[in-house]
């Protein structure tokens, strides 16, 4: 089957306003719940895009580890291309796509670090090989081959030992605080319910408005 014939009917209930909760991290934590219950792979996968120096998006998944009313947390290498970006501009978009549900969430909005306790924290709960991992790869930068990663594996083993493995400088999270939040469910016919959250300072109340598909 071609690409421009390849089509799937959304068969859904549709979303109404009614439906949603006052309070946008409420609802996507039961859209999630929803997700996970319904063996959605790897719910908490979100797409997210920075912009480089000239102005050019940049997109690729991550895991969020933390959803609540500070905003969407992910950890990386402060090294990488993203957290560079991030730093030159600190904005971002986020996507997370349940397509089993036949739903998606859109987040946009400014990114900050989050504290050095918090990214101790997480990463003291990763496995230990995530954790050494971290030290061995220098993400992002071009590696003469495979060979060099497996070496690196094989230094920071011998170099942690039997010893916990700490948390490197250049690791840690950023936390998107979000500004607007959008909440997609497919229906026939391509006439998708949309609803965005928006609102203009961190204290200010959340304003929900109804988009056309």
């Amino acid at each position: 089957m071609s690409l421009r014939d390849r089509r799937v009917q959304y068969e859904t209930a549709g979303l109404e306003r009614t439906d949603l909760d006052l309070d946008p991290i409420v609802q996507w934590n039961i859209w999630y719940e929803e997700a996970a219950s319904a063996g959605v792979a790897e719910p908490n996968a979100m797409t997210v895009s920075t912009v480089d120096q000239n102005s050019a998006p940049d997109s690729r998944v991550v895991l969020a580890r933390s959803v609540d009313n500070d905003g969407f947390v992910f950890y990386t290498n402060y090294d990488s291309a993203k957290s560079l970006q991030l730093i030159t501009k600190p904005v971002a978009s986020a996507v997370f796509a349940w397509l089993d549900l036949h739903r998606q969430v859109r987040v946009r909005g400014t990114v900050q670090r989050v504290s050095e306790k918090q990214s101790d924290d997480y990463f003291a709960s990763r496995p230990r090989e995530s954790q050494i991992g971290a030290w061995a790869s220098p993400q992002s930068q071009v590696i003469p081959d495979r060979n060099f990663i497996e070496s690196r594996l094989i230094e920071v083993r011998k170099e942690f030992g039997d010893k916990q493995v700490t948390r490197p400088k250049t690791w840690g999270g950023w936390c998107i605080v979000p500004t607007t939040i959008e909440f997609w469910q497919g229906r026939p016919s391509r006439l998708h319910d949309r609803f965005v959250y928006t609102r203009s300072t961190s204290d200010s109340p959340w304003r929900i408005e109804r988009l056309a598909p």
